[in-house]
C-alpha cells in the first residue's frame, strides 16, 4: 500500500546528492546501458552520462516522471525478486538510497549480478535518511558505519568479489555511503 501514492520526495540533500553524481561520474561507463534499480521520479545520473538508463520501481506515476528513464518497468522486488531481464544485458546497475526497503536483498543482489556484464559495476549508495516504516528491522537497528557492512555482506554473499567503499560525510548535513563491486 506504500507505493500506491507517489512519493516525489527527494531523499538526500543538494550536497550529498552532488555526491552521488561525482561517483557516477567516476565508475558509471559514460555511454553504457543502466538499469537503475529501485527508481523513482528522479535519477542522479551525471549531466555528462549519454548512455541509456531503464528503470525498474514501484510507482508508474514516479517512473513516468523522471526524465532520465529511456523505459520504466514497475516491479516489486520484494514480491519477487527476480529481474525480468536476460543475463549479461546492463553496462551498470545502481540502486540509489533504496537498499534498507529490500527484504530479499540477497536473492536481488544475485539478480543483479545475473543481469549484468562481466567486468560492470553494481553500485549501491545509502544515507541515514529512510521512510522507518518500510525499511527493514535489521537497518533501523543499524548504525552507518554497520549498514556499510551490511550491504558489503550483501554483496559477498551474492558472489560479488572485491567490494568498494566511499563515505562522504559533511559536517552539516546528509552523509552518503557507496558501496559498489564488479561482476568478474
Amino acid at each position: 500500500m506504500f507505493y500506491a501514492v507517489p512519493r516525489l520526495v527527494v531523499h538526500l540533500d543538494p550536497v550529498a546528492l552532488g555526491a552521488l553524481v561525482r561517483v557516477y561520474e567516476e565508475i558509471l561507463p559514460p555511454r553504457g546501458h543502466v538499469l537503475d534499480l529501485m527508481a523513482s521520479w528522479r535519477s542522479h545520473f551525471p549531466a555528462s552520462f549519454a548512455g541509456t538508463v531503464l528503470g525498474l520501481g514501484m510507482n508508474a506515476a514516479e517512473l513516468r516522471d523522471n526524465p532520465r528513464l529511456a523505459q520504466a518497468l514497475v516491479h516489486d522486488l520484494n514480491r519477487d525478486p527476480r529481474l525480468p531481464f536476460a543475463d549479461d544485458v546492463f553496462d551498470a546497475v545502481t540502486c540509489a538510497v533504496s537498499v534498507q526497503y529490500l527484504t530479499r536483498p540477497v536473492e536481488v543482489f544475485s539478480e543483479v549480478r545475473r543481469t549484468l556484464r562481466a567486468g560492470c559495476p553494481f553500485v549501491v549508495s545509502f544515507s541515514n535518511r529512510c521512510f522507518p516504516e518500510k525499511a527493514v528491522a535489521l537497518w533501523r537497528a543499524s548504525t552507518d558505519e554497520q549498514h556499510v557492512a551490511v550491504v558489503t555482506a550483501y554483496f559477498a554473499a551474492a558472489g560479488f568479489p572485491e567490494m568498494f567503499e566511499r563515505a562522504f560525510t559533511p559536517e552539516a548535513g546528509d552523509p552518503l555511503y557507496t558501496v559498489w563491486s564488479y561482476k568478474p
